[in-house]
């Protein structure tokens, strides 16, 4: 199995993948939009791999940092969570999103990414718990007042991702209504 390669980026594809040349033999590896935009044609590369092997193919996954593949195959291992929608997962959260939103049991990060919903995102909270390093701030969000709780719900409604959220709700006063957090919030967000 092919677990990482060094060399340099030959092409980006418009189907998610790009052509890396090691030594004369060109990989194509599939990989998240993110990751696609940091990695510029002519450019030396190293990628972390995950070789996928299926009936009818071999696709190889590579992510720019271990632990995004570790991730990777966490996600892979859950029930109904394949490469695609495991990449959909890192590619809208990242490692260190998806470890805090498990461990804060956000079910509205989760199902931020596209392709999740409230019954998937659940069973990913109970799935990958114990197979993630979750930080130890893992309580963090627990117990936040309702304003909070709404708030949030609303921003992911919104669109805002879990970092935006985060940092919106850093700037609201939860003693109030829920409509005056949520102006507070929508501020923030525009000044930033």
């Amino acid at each position: 199995m092919i677990g990482s390669l060094r060399g340099q980026v030959a092409s980006r594809l418009l189907d998610g993948t790009v052509i890396v040349d090691v030594h004369g033999v060109g990989y194509r590896v599939a990989v998240t939009p993110r990751t696609l935009t940091q990695l510029e044609p002519g450019r030396d590369a190293e990628l972390a791999v995950h070789t996928h092997v299926r009936e009818d193919a071999i696709v190889l996954y590579g992510f720019l940092d271990p632990r995004e593949r570790d991730c990777f195959e966490a996600l892979i291992a859950a029930q109904g969570v394949g490469p695609g929608l495991a990449q959909a997962i890192l590619g809208t959260l990242g490692p260190d999103a998806l470890a805090s939103a498990l461990a804060a049991e956000d079910l509205d990060a989760l199902c931020v990414v596209p392709g999740v919903g409230r019954k998937t995102a659940a069973r990913l909270l109970l799935e990958l718990r114990g197979r993630l390093a979750l930080p130890d701030a893992a309580t963090e969000e627990r117990g936040q007042p309702p304003v909070r709780v709404e708030v949030r719900a609303a921003l992911g409604e919104l669109g805002y991702g879990p970092e935006e959220v985060r940092r919106a709700l850093e700037a609201i006063d939860d003693t109030g209504t829920v409509e005056d957090a949520l102006r507070q919030a929508l501020r923030a967000l525009s000044r930033r």
